[in-house]
């Protein structure tokens, strides 16, 4: 970045000089910046403060970063270091700069093979503005290599979607508390900008504490003149992917139809495509190439919708007319933040069309979202016994394996003892620092407690009878919200809630149609060694590909199997409709069977009888022995959260018994559902040492 001949100096001269950045960043010769973007950037640029924006999605607050970048630079100041929390955000930031003439780079878990030229860049001065993800700042090599030379010399710190900072926060990630640590280690005079587009009062103060207290906090209206919002209530599931297959080209332009699970992105996406709608689905498992095309092809308007989770969110930058949530968010924030990605460069006159179809399986979704919440205490315990015990640095797969949780769970917990000092993030894993650390239950119980709130808050908009938009604001305590005038309520918005009978016809056979997949283990899980269990490497006598009827969070057979899983729901027989469907998924299966053996189950023993009896009947083959709970001790859940562990646990509780030789045979291993396929394995393991020719799993439902 070239230093100009002549600094401007006075007010005046800067704001006309910033403007002419702002011009060369939208490539309009007439934009000019409001007043509070004004005033965000002459904090940054001329006060070298520190600032928090919270100003609705489309508000400008990316131009505010790179025109104070442009104006630091001029200065020679070091680069702006950005901190964003997705990819597509950094990619649509990387075009957004160079458009300016900003010479801006990422280091990210996908460009690899470019670290060291961007390294080499960054100390040449040939850098001005960097974008790491919050993840990058907890690595090693970075964090004590780069990040100590990048808070010594860099112009400007931005933390973009700062309400991830915030455990009060929608999409709270542990990785964002580190940069209160970052903050800490600046020189003094580095300016720092956040910015979110959604946090209420209590986020607010939070983060402008974690950034001190001279912290200016700028917070605009959250109004989005350009969105116009409505509910349509639907009984059944085929109503509702009914009335998207019948009203989806009505929607304005090109969108999103959010839904809350990726197994129902893909089944939304092949119906609607079945009824002739260019949509594709997409979700945190597509792999980025795809992400990136079909981002691409949305923007272009190529694509009427993708068929999205949340992964498409924060940051998505394009011109959308409309979303429809298929399920609702769990909390109005979070739908904020989603039906954001509608309405940015539309005209307001029609404006952009939002629609939320709920369904009453929406707090089923939920609750399994809150179950992931903070580990309890004595798991937490034990994870940082076991770091002390070994005193040497442990790989998150080893961890796993004396430490009952999933790898997710484990990681999150170890990136919030980090941040809190217990642990350490080094080359080869994690230690124990040895430092003194609490559990604060009391805090964690407050989040809980907020996150129901929150829920409730989201049922509330539902019925409500007021302004959509004005209840959205309240939620964010936008102390200006009014009535919008476009919503349904405020009769802006008329929404046809008639679906065709063709429509729910498709719908209910496409959703009455059974049949998932149950894809066999591979792999036996690293470190059983270390439990005394002899397995390890590639299962090679395992079970075959196998089949569920649903999985619990479909939208068709789902809701009968989550109502027949509750555990309200007595122990019982295989109720009509669930048979009616085995039979369905036997027929376009058609497997070779010899014989049946069962999985025992302690709490659904009537259920899992009845299943491999009535099979016995249907297929006239025997049933040849269970799956049998031979040391009921052992929970029967024991272990679910982790790979070795369960398999551990599943090996000490059940053990196989044959009535009748199995060598030679293809045998149909019977079980209620599917939670993490190591008990199936262990037991399709067992019949194969036994002399079993085929072992294929049946389950009547599955969890993912």
């Amino acid at each position: 970045m070239s230093v100009t001949s002549h600094l401007p100096s006075t007010p005046t001269e800067v704001r006309r000089r910033a403007e002419q950045h702002l011009r060369a960043l939208v490539g309009h010769d007439g934009a000019t910046l409001r007043e509070d973007q004004w005033t965000a950037i002459e904090a940054l640029a001329v006060a070298r403060r520190r600032a928090l924006v919270v100003q609705r999605t489309g508000w400008g607050k990316s131009a505010v970063y790179f025109v104070a970048t442009l104006l630091l630079r001029e200065r020679g100041a070091g680069p702006t270091v950005i901190v964003s929390p997705l990819l597509a955000l950094m990619r649509n930031q990387i075009e957004a700069a160079q458009r300016a003439g900003i010479r801006a780079v990422t280091i990210n878990s996908t460009n690899l093979e470019q670290w060291e030229e961007t390294h080499r860049a960054i100390n040449a001065g040939e850098v001005d503005v960097l974008l790491v993800s919050p993840e990058r700042l907890n690595n090693p090599g970075f964090r004590d290599e780069v990040l100590p030379r990048l808070a010594a010399t860099c112009g400007l710190l931005v933390v973009d979607e700062a309400h991830c900072i915030s455990d009060w926060g929608h999409d709270f990630r542990p990785d964002y508390r580190r940069i209160r640590t970052l903050l800490g280690e600046l020189p003094d005079g580095i300016p720092v900008l956040a910015t979110t587009a959604t946090a209420n009062t209590r986020v607010t103060t939070d983060v402008s504490e974690q950034m001190g207290s001279d912290t200016l906090v700028l917070r605009g209206s959250l109004d989005r003149e350009s969105l116009r919002l409505g509910v349509v209530r639907l009984t059944t599931a085929q109503q509702r992917l009914a009335w998207l297959a019948d009203h989806l080209a009505e929607q304005p332009g090109s969108g999103i139809v959010y839904c809350l699970t990726v197994a129902a992105t893909q089944e939304v996406a092949d119906y609607l495509r079945s009824r002739g709608h260019e949509v594709a689905a997409y979700s945190g498992q597509t792999e980025t190439t795809e992400r990136q095309a079909l981002e691409g092809a949305l923007i272009r308007g190529e694509v009427k919708a993708l068929v999205a989770t949340s992964a498409l969110g924060m940051g998505f930058d394009a011109t959308l007319g409309f979303v429809v949530n298929l399920g609702a968010p769990g909390s109005p924030v979070s739908y904020y933040q989603q039906v954001g990605r509608a309405g940015r460069g539309v005209d307001p006159d029609p404006g952009a069309t939002v629609v939320l179809l709920p369904a009453i399986e929406d707090r089923d979704i939920w609750a399994y979202f809150g179950s992931l919440a903070f580990p309890a205490e004595e798991q937490v315990r034990q994870t940082l016994e076991v770091l002390a015990t070994e005193g040497r640095a442990m790989s998150t797969a080893t961890l796993e394996t004396h430490v009952e949780l999933s790898r997710t769970r484990l990681e999150q917990m170890l990136k919030v003892l980090d941040v809190d000092g217990a642990v350490r993030r080094v080359r080869g894993g994690w230690e124990a620092t040895g430092r003194p650390w609490s559990y604060d239950a009391e805090r964690y119980a407050r989040v809980r407690e907020a996150r129901e709130r929150e829920q409730q808050a989201m049922l509330d908009y539902l019925g409500t009878s007021t302004c959509r938009m004005r209840y959205l604001r309240e939620q964010l305590d936008d102390p200006d919200a009014v009535d919008c005038g476009r919503c349904d309520n405020c009769g802006g918005l008329t929404l046809d809630t008639t679906v065709s009978e063709a429509a729910v016809s498709e719908a209910t056979e496409r959703l009455g149609r059974p049949g998932v997949v149950i894809d066999p283990r591979k792999m036996w899980p690293s470190g059983l060694s270390s439990l005394g269990i002899g397995l390890s490497g590639k299962i090679k006598a395992g079970a075959s590909e196998g089949r569920a009827v649903a999985r619990l969070t479909d939208l068709g057979h789902g809701q009968a199997l989550r109502e027949l899983f509750r555990d309200s729901t007595p122990d019982g027989p295989v109720p009509t409709g669930l048979v009616r469907a085995v039979v369905e998924v036997l027929g376009d299966w058609r497997p070779r069977v010899d014989g049946i053996v069962v999985v025992e189950s302690e709490r659904r023993g009537t259920l899992t009888a009845d299943f491999a009896e009535g099979l016995s009947r249907y297929l006239t083959k025997p049933v040849l022995g269970r799956y049998a709970i031979v040391d009921p001790d052992v929970a029967p859940g024991r272990g679910a959260m982790n790979s070795a562990q369960r398999v551990a646990a599943v090996g000490r509780r059940c053990s196989l018994v044959l009535d009748e030789d199995v060598a030679g045979l293809s045998v149909l291993l019977v079980d209620d559902q599917v939670v993490t396929g190591w008990t199936m394995t262990r037991a399709a393991h067992g019949l194969r040492e036994a002399g079993a020719e085929a072992v294929l799993p049946l389950a009547l439902a599955t969890q993912s």
